[in-house]
Order: C-alpha cells, then sequence, then structure tokens
C-alpha cells in the first residue's frame, strides 16, 4: 500500500509540475511571417530570450478512417502502407524492397537523473507522439505487383536499439542504431537477416542522448560512411566533454574503421543525401530553442570537409548567440552559412533529391524534404512536406508545399511526416510516425 501511494503521489506531483511549467510558460507567438523563415535570406529577429521555452505541442491524436494528407495542386497521395509502429527512416533496395525503421529513443536509464526539465520534455514529447517505447526493427514492405500499394511485409532486421540511417554496400548493410553502426551481411533478395551484426564503429549515446537519431549514407564509390550525430544539448549547457563528436556529421572510413568529424557546428543534423548535380552530401539541421517563435530557423545545407556551422556559438554565420559561456570569435568568424533557412522549429528530418523523372522537369534534381513539426512554437510550424527547386546544385527558387493537413483544424497532429525516399517508379515515400503509415505521392492523372 505504502509503495502504490508513494507511486500515486509522484505522479500527482508530476502532473502538477507539468500544469504549472505550462502556466508559467511564455505566452509569445511568432511576429514574423513564416514564409520569411525560407529561403537562402531569412529574415532573422532580434532573439527573445526566456528561461522557459514556448510549449504548443500538437496532440497526436491519428488519422480518422479514410483520411489522408492534403496534396498540392497536380499531385496525388495514397497509403503505401499502414499498421506500422513508428514508421521513421525508408531506405530502397535496388531490387525495388522498401525498408522501414520502426524506431524511437531508449529510455533513460532507471538510476539516471532525471532534471524537472527533462521530465517535463518526456510528458510533452508524449503529447506530441514521441514518447512510445521503441520498436526497435526493420521492416521489409513489398509491391509485388507495381500498383503502388505493398501487399507483402516481413521482419527483416530485428534486436537492434532505435535503427534510423540505413546504407547498402555491395553485400553489407549497414544500421546506425542510437550507439553504433552495424554492418549485416546481405544476399540480393533476402527477406530476412538473422544474427546480431558485426559493430563497425560507436557512436556517442549514453543516459544524455536527447538527439538519438543517427542518420547514415555511404560514399559513392562505397569505402566510406557518413553518420549525423546530434547534439545532446541546446546550446553546450551540458559542457564540451558531452558534445565530443556530436553536433556534427561523422566520417568513418569503412577500410580502417577510423572515425572522424567531417562537418561540425550542426545543432542536429539528419536526411544525409547526395546531391545529384553537383555530387555535394547535403543534410537538413534542426536549429537552437528558447530564442522565441520566430527563431532559428531550421535549414539545408551542403557540406564541406571540416566546415563549421556555427552551434552553439552562432547561428547562420556571424549572429552571435550570446548565451554562449565562454564565446568564441575565431569560430564565429570562420561559421559557414547554411544554404537554405526551412522556417523556425519545422523540425526538418528528411531529404531526399528528386532523381527519379516521374515528377517532370519542374522537379528534376529538387528536394523533397520532410518536416515533422514543431512543439515549441506559436502558432504551429512544420507538419508537411516541402520540395525546394535546384538548379546547378545549389537552391534555386521558393519552397512550394507537397503535402499538408497533418494538422485537422483543432489543431491537433493526424501524421507527423519524417523520412522521405524514391520508389522504383520514382514516387516519392512518406513515412508518418504519428500515422503509423507510408504516404506515396505521385502525379496527379
Amino acid at each position: 500500500m505504502r509503495l502504490t501511494t508513494k507511486v500515486l503521489l509522484g505522479v500527482l506531483v508530476i502532473v502538477a509540475a507539468v500544469k504549472a511549467y505550462v502556466i508559467l510558460a511564455p505566452k509569445e507567438a511568432a511576429k514574423v511571417p513564416i514564409a520569411a523563415g525560407y529561403g537562402p535570406e531569412p529574415r532573422l529577429p532580434p532573439p527573445r530570450r526566456s528561461l522557459l521555452p514556448t510549449v504548443n505541442p500538437a496532440q497526436a491524436v491519428g488519422w480518422p478512417k479514410g483520411a489522408a494528407p492534403t496534396p498540392a495542386a497536380g499531385l496525388a497521395v495514397a497509403q503505401f502502407a499502414g499498421g506500422l509502429d513508428h514508421p521513421r527512416r525508408i531506405y530502397r533496395l535496388p531490387n525495388g524492397d522498401v525498408l522501414v525503421a520502426e524506431t524511437n529513443s531508449q529510455p533513460p536509464p532507471k538510476a539516471a537523473k532525471k532534471s524537472f526539465t527533462q521530465i517535463v520534455a518526456r510528458l510533452v514529447m508524449g503529447r506530441a507522439g514521441a514518447a512510445a517505447a521503441s520498436p526497435d526493427r526493420i521492416t521489409r514492405l513489398v509491391d509485388a505487383d507495381g500498383d503502388g500499394v505493398a501487399e507483402n511485409r516481413s521482419l527483416f532486421l530485428g534486436g537492434l536499439r532505435s535503427p534510423f540511417g540505413m546504407a547498402l554496400v555491395g553485400e553489407r548493410l549497414y544500421v546506425a542504431n542510437t550507439d553504433a553502426v552495424l554492418a549485416f551481411p546481405y544476399v540480393p533478395g533476402a527477406t530476412r537477416i538473422d544474427g546480431p551484426g558485426e559493430k563497425i564503429a560507436d557512436l556517442p549515446a549514453g543516459p544524455l542522448n536527447r538527439h538519438w537519431t543517427k542518420d547514415l549514407v555511404a560514399s559513392p564509390d562505397g569505402t566510406r560512411l557518413y553518420v549525423s550525430v546530434g547534439s545532446t544539448s541546446n546550446v553546450g549547457e551540458n559542457g564540451p566533454a558531452a558534445e565530443v563528436n556530436r553536433a556534427a556529421v561523422l566520417e568513418i572510413d569503412l577500410k580502417t574503421r577510423k572515425v572522424r568529424p567531417f562537418a561540425t557546428g550542426l545543432r542536429n543534423p539528419n536526411g544525409l543525401a547526395w546531391n545529384p548535380e553537383s555530387g555535394a552530401l547535403w543534410a537538413v539541421v534542426n536549429e537552437r530553442d528558447l530564442l522565441g517563435s520566430d527563431l532559428v530557423p531550421d535549414y539545408m545545407t551542403s557540406l564541406r570537409d571540416g566546415g563549421f556551422y556555427g552551434w552553439p556559438y552562432s547561428y547562420f554565420g556571424g549572429h552571435v548567440d550570446t548565451r554562449v559561456r565562454p564565446p568564441r570569435p575565431d569560430l564565429v568568424a570562420r561559421a559557414i552559412r547554411p544554404d537554405y533557412a526551412l522556417g523556425p522549429h519545422t523540425a526538418s528530418l528528411g531529404l531526399v533529391f528528386d532523381t527519379g523523372g516521374l515528377f517532370g522537369p519542374a522537379f528534376a534534381n529538387g528536394a523533397f524534404i520532410g518536416q515533422h513539426g514543431s512543439w515549441n512554437r506559436r502558432p504551429h510550424s512544420g507538419y508537411k512536406v516541402v520540395f525546394v527547386p535546384f538548379h546547378d546544385g545549389h537552391p534555386a527558387g521558393p519552397t512550394r508545399n507537397v503535402l499538408s493537413g497533418f494538422l485537422n483544424a483543432q489543431g491537433q497532429a493526424q501524421g507527423r511526416p519524417v523520412g522521405v525516399t524514391l520508389d522504383r517508379a520514382g514516387a516519392l515515400l512518406v513515412a508518418d510516425d504519428v500515422g503509423g503509415r507510408i504516404w506515396r505521392v505521385t502525379p496527379a492523372r
């Protein structure tokens, strides 16, 4: 009885604390139109600092029966697969089979001391549909008859630990768990892989693992892997030791197994992809919080070997974040300005370049981006899939909506788009983790 009473009292204390947190949280709202936070020259108003962040999560409710996102004019959308458990990252094998990582963050160790902010953040993420137990598996989806619907599914790889990125190189499938890159033997046409896999490299994780997703892409010649690793803090408040090999894209030499930072100063990089025209590696990056609803825009950018992109000392080049102590004017001076802003707090996570040709010349070589959506902006931002046109390897025009309608009229999240890829026909596949589905976008007939 005493244990039950203690647990109940603990729950009541946490609930009361969360209510107080929401009441005390600032009620500020965006003053700049969201469109002004997109493009190569986003509007960057003065920061509005606060001790507590704006808390405005969209409650996850799922899709009503028969409902679907809204495609842009000239496009159509249909369900490719449903009944999935938190699908996040999608990868197409050469034979057309589609692999989907059903995954979420690992629970913090029971013995780990949790701050009030961490407890609140966990509960807020639960409301937004991001605190469920991780399925820790990769599922294989097959559209054998080519009708745009996956009629077969099976467990492809289990026993993982918050898997995310995947890359096939020759006869080895590489998977980025939250704490390590593993290699598994792959036979063309395989329907399942058994065995623990071979560890190629450890990745930063541990009890402080705030940005747990680790994306993965292989170099075109198959000799190296590139892995995205987000920070474990907002602006380095946990100290530099906690950020070693974080806020970076790491390069792994597959012959020597050596790991080195390739690009740094990237708060939470994701969606790694090679640009088909320039050959440059690109990423989408989630920026910092607690500067108001208008700051800081997430972005997409090409990555230079050895390049530094500002975090935590500055954002969008030389815009100094005065919260960071001690300051580093030397690093601010060499911070690379990102190529293209994607709106503040949009949580842009997925990136794929259109190389399939299905969508026609207006989309050729441009970028599709999955925006998971905000929890700390008023009004909400993201919750859609957008397209950025490219020319000669560079962004070349305003952002266009591809899929919207993930929020209903009450501001609740019916779905949240994450990873994007192209199927063998060139159609766009979109992982929807809250909706438990993969959507398929094609030109309208």
